[in-house]
């Protein structure tokens, strides 16, 4: 069978709109539609794969049923700003996609849908699929129409078959029943006072509109709802004719002229270049090469025949920014000499060379025009890594790694230019783009991949003058770049753990596992999958009847873990299923897991991400070590199996309170300053202002929640999320807020300040000036915006402490180098460094950490460091 699919536009781009968070281009135009809606039809198009393909719009006229009916689709509100401004860079992905993008004045997108769809009907071998988040295209479905339903969750494929069960009415009686119960969403009118139930039955025993008035003294139909009958019935037949979807609009094309064209390579790389949308160049397998196949540069437009609306043109591409010598689509390669000889390129002169390391081991050097790929012994070429020589290089961190696996590890006397770092630096928070794709922006032509290793020196040369422009330069030199070979390192070094103790321990956590699904099942009364949360739902709110004034949604019942923690007390089941879901994380994602990745020696290497995180902090994968919990009593002891060798400690380092020593420095305010300067207890002094009462008087549960109210103040807390995070009411918590200003009367300046002056810039900046880009603070969306003002209150913050920990593991790294210890840096957690250090290197590395990360920089109160030591992660003192 041949297949139709058919995509309903507006309903999918407002969908990926709202489920993507806000993405912008460094110019700030918006593209989270876009990006969400080409995931979306991706999906769908490679499991189709359709042989005739087209996307519906509606356009901005008034349709029959506008002429029919003059409130039809009053009071909706109108589209978004933010997502109109997507509409025609979308239509032209998709065109690009290969898909046929159909308009038509005086109907609506859902009618082009029906009168595509139905094209089925003509041909025996064809059968059509609808995409859409509208509940109205239901009425297409027969036994050769089916509708994808896009939900929240996942999309539905609804069937005849499936639609009958879940309605309990054919397909082609749906329009009557919403001609019943009407639709608030298109101001359809609907009989007043029949919902979706009353509707549903009525369909259910006399099928339409005409069937139910020619019975309507029949007794299955009640007196009550007789009257609502009878007194809207003109309304009923009206709401009828504006929710039924017209098969047969004046579309002009016929089935073949619908032909899936396929996707335009060249054009649609080039578009997500210009969208900046990178991500989707690597999972539609697009090349700068695939350029070169474009025959002449064009706009692709919304198919126009005997439609009205056109598609306006594309916006400036990387062609429109070519030189007039470069004027012809040209994809930039590399003439390479293969070589196994090190002197050759021993030979080679010049202080900055380019380096690439492929995929098959091969070295690739250059220092200009010619590249060497060299397949000899890796280490014969350390003399090329000396004499202050720099390297122009792209993910420095992994040719390190590579580079330890021969014993060579150049990190001495040479500086990489890492230029993943330095488009980490322009454009934070993004993910790691392809090289192509830097080349491609910076240097306006297109470039294949691997990227000629010539094209690296001028590259290198825009970036600067970008980081240079944005006042960026400290956070490239002196932080971002100085610390990947000392991750590299500290990747290679990895962390030793007790792989026969993870082993007893994970053994150990797979019997608690058993025992409290045992006695969850008994306390629920039936065996049921713990892990489902349909299932589990059932049990907990209808079964049990917990918390019934949780309310059943279209997805079911939450059972999230904030859910669950609200339940706490009401039934003994919630403790072990609470308990349950602690014991088998613990298990499957650290007992187990860890064990599987540790190497030969026991060690474990993580993946340190340095260009990942919008707020400059570091992350780990693979395995991820700083999510290792610490607040449960069974979380703590994973860090029980994380050790020193023998004849070795651990030291341990973390900073004391450092985002509120920073608020402190950065808002000036002269009372937090004083407590931190005094060396007393900011927590307990804020409960005392807090809660009015003196500082005597103020017992550990007040201080308690005295911590909450700190940190939550740097996050921009609400008082309603306070009042969830203490356990008061949301008036108290309120006061609590307004009481802590009053307190600190500089701190709430200065939260006003930077949010006044990021909405202004569109971005905040940390002490050292990194850059967080915050589109949300410019949404018309009220959520956003406000989302977008928590950022904008805490990035500063986060921003410089991550600042601050990553020039302490420069200084502390320097050091211990510059005393020749054997400790080596071998993990940090967020606030935490930790050191594997020689036991006769103890005291000297307790010193030293203390010394370097208190004075990595100098602000107006000082950081504490609290330090400690011991065998294993747990055990320190």
């Amino acid at each position: 069978m041949k297949k139709i699919l058919v995509i309903d536009g507006n309903s999918i781009i407002n969908r990926a709109f709202f489920g993507v968070r806000p993405l912008t281009t460094k110019s700030g135009k918006n593209t989270n539609a876009i990006y969400g809606m080409m995931n979306i039809v991706k999906r769908h198009l490679d499991h189709i794969k359709p042989d005739f393909a087209a996307v519906a719009f509606d356009i901005k006229a008034p349709t029959f049923r506008h002429k029919m009916f003059d409130g039809y689709k009053e009071g909706r509100h109108p589209t978004p700003p933010e997502l109109l401004e997507q509409f025609d860079d979308a239509k032209e992905c998709l065109s690009y996609l290969g898909f046929h993008i159909l308009t038509l004045e005086g109907y609506e997108a859902d009618d082009i849908q029906g009168t595509v769809a139905k094209f089925a009907e003509e041909y025996e071998d064809v059968e059509s699929y609808i995409l859409s988040g509208d509940r109205d295209l239901l009425q297409l479905i027969s036994d050769k129409v089916t509708v994808l339903l896009a939900t929240n969750q996942d999309t539905i494929p609804m069937h005849r078959e499936e639609f009958v069960q879940k309605y309990g009415i054919m397909p082609e009686y749906f329009v009557d029943m919403k001609a019943l119960m009407g639709d608030s969403s298109d101001n359809i009118p609907g009989v007043a006072g029949v919902g979706e139930k009353t509707a549903s039955n009525l369909i259910r025993e006399f099928s339409t509109l005409e069937g139910i008035y020619e019975n309507i003294e029949d007794k299955r139909i009640s007196k009550g709802v007789r009257e609502k009958l009878l007194r809207d019935r003109e309304n009923a037949f009206l709401s009828r004719t504006l929710a039924r979807i017209e098969t047969k609009a004046p579309i002009g094309y016929t089935l073949e002229e619908l032909a899936y064209k396929g996707i335009s390579r060249g054009e649609l790389y080039q578009k997500f270049v210009e969208l900046e949308l990178n991500s989707l160049i690597a999972k539609f397998g697009l090349h700068p090469e695939d350029v070169s196949t474009i025959k002449t540069p064009k706009n692709p437009t919304t198919d126009t025949k005997k439609t009205s609306e056109g598609h306006s043109g594309m916006q400036t591409s990387l062609f429109d920014m070519l030189t007039e010598d470069d004027a012809s689509p040209c994809v930039i390669c590399e003439t390479r000499i293969e070589c196994n000889d090190a002197q050759t390129i021993l030979s080679l002169v010049g202080d900055t060379f380019a380096m690439r390391l492929e995929e098959n081991g091969r070295l690739c050097v250059s220092f200009g025009e010619q590249t060497y790929c060299y397949t000899g012994v890796k280490k014969d070429l350390s003399p090329l890594f000396t004499n202050g020589r720099k390297v122009i290089c792209y993910d420095g961190k992994r040719i390190l790694r590579e580079f330890a696996k021969e014993g060579f590890f150049p990190t001495e006397g040479v500086r990489y230019l890492d230029l993943m770092l330095y488009g980490y630096v322009i454009s934070p928070g993004t993910g790691a783009p392809t090289l192509s794709s830097y080349a491609s922006q910076f240097l306006s032509k297109i470039y294949s991949e691997p990227v000629a290793l010539s094209a690296l020196f001028p590259l290198e040369e825009k970036m600067r003058k970008k980081i240079e422009e944005d006042q960026m330069t400290y956070i490239l030199d002196e932080i971002e770049l100085p610390l990947m070979p000392i991750l590299a390192e500290m990747e290679e070094t990895g962390f030793l753990v007790d792989t026969k103790g993870l082993t007893e321990f994970g053994s150990a956590l797979a019997t608690l596992m058993e025992e409290l699904q045992k006695k969850i099942h008994q306390e629920a009364g039936e065996v049921f999958n713990i892990n489902s949360p349909k299932q589990l739902g059932e049990i907990l709110f209808e079964k049990l009847g917990l918390c019934t004034a949780k309310k059943k949604t279209k997805t079911g019942y939450s059972t999230s873990h904030e859910t669950l923690e609200e339940l706490r007390g009401e039934h003994p089941i919630i403790e072990d299923i609470l308990e349950y879901r602690q014991v088998s994380k613990l298990y499957s994602t650290y007992a187990t897991a860890l064990v599987d990745v540790a190497d030969r020696e026991g060690r474990i290497h993580t993946e340190f991400k340095q260009a990942l995180t919008a707020t400059g902090r570091l992350s780990s994968a693979d395995p991820n070590l700083q999510n290792i919990p610490i607040k449960t009593k069974m979380g703590r002891q994973m860090r029980k199996y994380f050790q020193a060798r023998e004849g070795c400690v651990l030291v341990d380092a973390d900073y004391s309170q450092i985002e509120l020593r920073l608020l402190a420095h950065i808002s000036d305010d002269y009372t937090m300053l004083e407590t931190f300067r005094e060396e007393r207890d900011i927590h307990r002094m804020t409960a005392a202002a807090v809660f009015g009462l003196p500082e005597e008087m103020i017992d550990e549960d007040l201080r308690k929640r005295a911590k909450a109210v700190n940190f939550g103040i740097v996050y921009g807390i609400s008082g309603f999320s306070l009042a969830k995070d203490i356990g008061a009411t949301v008036a108290e918590a309120t006061r609590y807020i307004k009481n802590y200003m009053m307190n600190y009367p500089s701190v709430e300046r200065y939260l006003e300040e930077v949010v006044a002056k990021a909405t202004a810039d569109g971005y905040t900046t940390t002490l050292y000036g990194r850059r967080r880009y915050i589109p949300e603070l410019r949404m018309q969306n009220h959520n956003l915006r406000k989302f977008g003002e928590r950022v904008a209150m805490n990035a500063p913050i986060q921003g410089t402490a991550a600042d601050i920990m990553k020039l302490a593991m420069i200084a502390v790294y320097r050091r211990l180098r510059q005393e020749n210890l054997e400790a080596r840096l071998v993990m940090q957690v967020h606030d935490e460094l930790i050191i594997e250090a020689p036991l006769c290197e103890e005291e000297r590395v307790r010193e030293l950490i203390r010394e370097e990360m208190e004075h990595a920089v100098s602000l107006s109160v000082s950081l504490t460091v609290d330090v400690t030591s011991g065998k294993n992660w747990l055990e320190q003192n």
